[in-house]
């Protein structure tokens, strides 16, 4: 069976949902994860903070790293980076899991929203990437998977968000660019996104209660993320996969008990066709 065991990931956005997820699947197989976010007190309305997630990976079996990490800083991916390497003495594993989200049309979305956006989805998509590549040349079997949609440029996926869909396929295009760039360096390249709405903080906030229970939970995210970061690098870069595709094709079947609500129809996420 593949694994992740010895192997050094750096995982932004791990303090909850699908981050945390990747992580506490990576420390099953005895990783070792750089666990980057913003929280490291404990936030009023959502769970999770860098060091109970480190708390749970160790007891999981991996080895943890907090790192409070607000990813707009380009001198704090720098430094989170450069830790991450001396502790565990390299890296083979960047996950680009950090996100803001704001489904507002045009006329709603104020410039600091946008900015936000921008800055977490695109921008720190870039400069995280950008300051792992030279880290990940050194591994054995490098990869970076962003949390990011297949690109697909009809209109209908823009209209209703304009800025936060820009925010989004701005990651993808990291995807598809760099996946080229450094294929001769034998790092791969991918990007994931779910079928399905997932239950996290962000659905939780920003959709309806139904919605929340007609999706699945954040392990399905976390078990394609292991199917692929534990694939061949060399012979497996530039491409968009979908969750339940991925899974499919390494052979699972059942995907009922990756439902929040076992029965209810799911709901089907932004970008999915």
């Amino acid at each position: 069976m593949k694994t992740l065991k010895a192997k050094t990931l750096l995982i932004t956005g791990a303090s909850r949902g699908i981050g945390r997820e990747i992580a506490l699947r990576a420390a099953r197989d005895g990783a070792n994860v750089g666990v980057a976010a913003k929280t490291a007190d404990p936030h009023p309305k959502l769970a999770g903070t860098i060091h109970s997630v480190a708390a749970e990976i160790e007891a999981a079996g991996g080895k943890a790293l907090p790192i409070q990490l607000d990813v707009r800083d380009d001198a704090a991916i720098a430094h989170a980076f450069a830790l991450t390497a001396k502790t565990f003495g390299g890296l083979d594993i960047l996950v680009n899991n950090a996100s803001a989200i704001s489904l507002t049309p045009t006329l709603a979305t104020p410039a600091k929203r946008f900015d936000l956006m921008l800055g977490v989805n695109a921008r720190a998509t870039f400069l995280c990437s950008q300051a792992a590549i030279g880290l990940l040349k050194k591994s054995s079997n490098p990869h970076i998977l962003t949390l990011s949609p297949p690109l697909n440029m009809d209109a209908k996926w823009f209209a209703g968000h304009v800025a936060y869909t820009m925010s989004k396929y701005g990651m993808s295009m990291c995807t598809l660019g760099m996946s080229e760039e450094f294929k001769g360096d034998g790092i791969a390249v991918n990007s994931l996104w779910p079928r399905t709405t997932i239950a996290t903080a962000a659905v939780e906030v920003h959709f309806p209660d139904a919605i929340l229970k007609a999706s699945r939970h954040a392990a399905i995210m976390a078990d394609a993320a292991h199917v692929i970061l534990t694939s061949e690098a060399r012979s497996n870069t530039g491409n968009f996969y979908i969750d339940e595709e991925v899974l499919k094709h390494a052979g699972e079947k059942d995907f009922s008990r990756y439902a929040v609500t076992p029965g209810v129809p799911l709901f089907q996420d932004l970008f999915v066709e």
